[in-house]
């Protein structure tokens, strides 16, 4: 028995954008998600992080993972969004086979991950 593929959408936002319209543009992909008639499977801020090389004279930029199945017609919707988009910076969506991803779930008590790294990071051993 074969697995239905799923996609996955990794895009990186300008760093210098403020939280708030990091979450604006998060939830609005998010919706054109579902509004292709997909669904979304998981949705992750990877955080600000350095590039490997300058784009658009960025040199960090916010990563973004997104998961979603559907029937492939999201992607060209989702991607042309991104493309006139002057806060994408870059984009790539991957067709993935394996297993579907288990949606992230962080207690309410708990920090994010990303904002939990750096004191992890400090800890002295």
């Amino acid at each position: 028995m074969s697995q239905q593929p799923y996609y996955e959408t990794m895009y990186i936002l300008r760093p210098d954008i403020p939280e708030e319209e990091v979450e604006t543009h998060v939830s609005k992909y998010r919706e054109m998600i579902t509004e292709a008639g997909a669904e979304v499977l998981d949705n992750q801020m990877r955080g600000k992080r350095r590039l490997a090389y300058p784009i658009a004279k960025h040199k960090e930029g916010i990563y973004v993972q997104l998961s979603h199945n559907g029937n492939g017609q999201q992607v060209a919707v989702l991607e042309k969004a991104m493309r006139l988009s002057e806060d994408v910076i870059r984009y790539l969506t991957v067709k993935q086979d394996g297993p579907l991803p288990a949606p992230r779930v962080v207690p309410a008590n708990e920090p994010e991950p990303a904002t939990a790294e750096p004191q992890e990071a400090s800890v002295e051993t």
